[in-house]
């Protein structure tokens, strides 16, 4: 079947961006002008997704405000003659069928997804995570959606992560079966350096069978108490065959405020409105701190 519905988990409280999260959601912060939340979106709509499903909590309200539309600033944008502005306000609207739901207590990504059960309806089914931002000309979730049709299994997008680094993520045993595809034998999550079964970290891109939900049904409390997607995925593997699509490059996370950083510069150096200048000064920068 093939996939039509995204859904995106956006519940966490974002505690690696206090203070700006004590009142804005981190998926509200933004890469210059634009909110994270929004970049995901428009990730999952260019891969053809265009059914997608929030999961919020309490105190997300912008969430769902930044995707309806806004008649005082349409009015005020109009009256005013800003019609480039008053466009692009106008097409956030437009930009998919959004729809939210709220996630009442904080029990893990793997309950975030189970939350969205209902809408998924029996159907396969995307998964991206806000805190991973991948950058548009990267064809990551169309590459994962195109693996799936061909094997009609779940796909975990995957990237090769430092061994310093590696105890934040959940990682793969995987075995290769063509380049860039590997089968998940099994998933753990955030282990020590010294016990990592690979360098290979599962990425916040997912491709669901809505088998996963009977799996999450199955998965008690794991890591720091919370239900665990790895886990889910674990007994789905003993079920049927689960891949990982291996990426290297195009990934930010938006969690990590250095990483953030990076994501920031880049962009704003590939817009047409912004690049010259900032490269200039960008440059100027660089070479000023080189002489202090």
């Amino acid at each position: 079947m093939k996939v039509r519905k995204a859904v995106i988990p956006a519940a966490g409280l974002g505690t690696r961006f206090l203070p700006a999260t004590k009142a804005v959601p981190k998926e509200m912060l933004p890469l210059i002008d634009t909110p994270s939340i929004q970049l995901v979106v428009e990730e999952a709509v260019r891969a053809g997704l265009t059914d997608i499903l929030i999961v919020t909590a309490r105190g997300k309200g912008a969430i769902e405000d930044h995707f309806d539309r806004a008649p005082e600033y349409e009015a005020l944008l109009e009256a005013r003659g800003k019609f480039d502005e008053l466009k692009q306000i106008r097409e956030l609207s437009d930009l998919a069928q959004i729809h939210t739901v709220r996630q009442h207590e904080a029990l893990g990504l793997g309950h975030a997804i189970g939350v969205a059960e209902a809408h998924v309806s029996g159907e396969p089914f995307a998964v991206l995570l806000g805190d991973d931002l991948i950058h548009p000309s990267v064809p990551l979730l169309r590459e994962m959606l195109r693996v799936h049709e061909q094997y009609g299994r779940s796909v975990l997008a995957a990237q090769e992560i430092a061994r310093s680094e590696i105890s934040a993520y959940g990682v793969i045993t995987p075995e290769m079966i063509e380049d860039n595809l590997a089968r998940v034998r099994s998933v753990v999550e955030k282990p020590a350096a010294d016990e990592a079964p690979s360098n290979l970290a599962a990425i916040g891109r997912y491709v669901f069978t809505p088998e996963i939900f009977d799996s999450l049904r199955e998965t008690k409390p794991g890591y720091g108490g919370e239900i665990q997607i790895t886990d889910a995925i674990n007994l789905l593997a003993r079920e049927q065959a689960v891949y990982a699509y291996t990426f290297e490059q195009g990934r930010y996370d938006a969690g990590n405020k250095l990483d953030y950083l990076k994501a920031t510069v880049e962009f704003a150096v590939e817009r047409d409105d912004l690049g010259p200048a900032f490269s200039a000064w960008l440059a100027e920068f660089v070479q000023r701190k080189k002489l202090l």
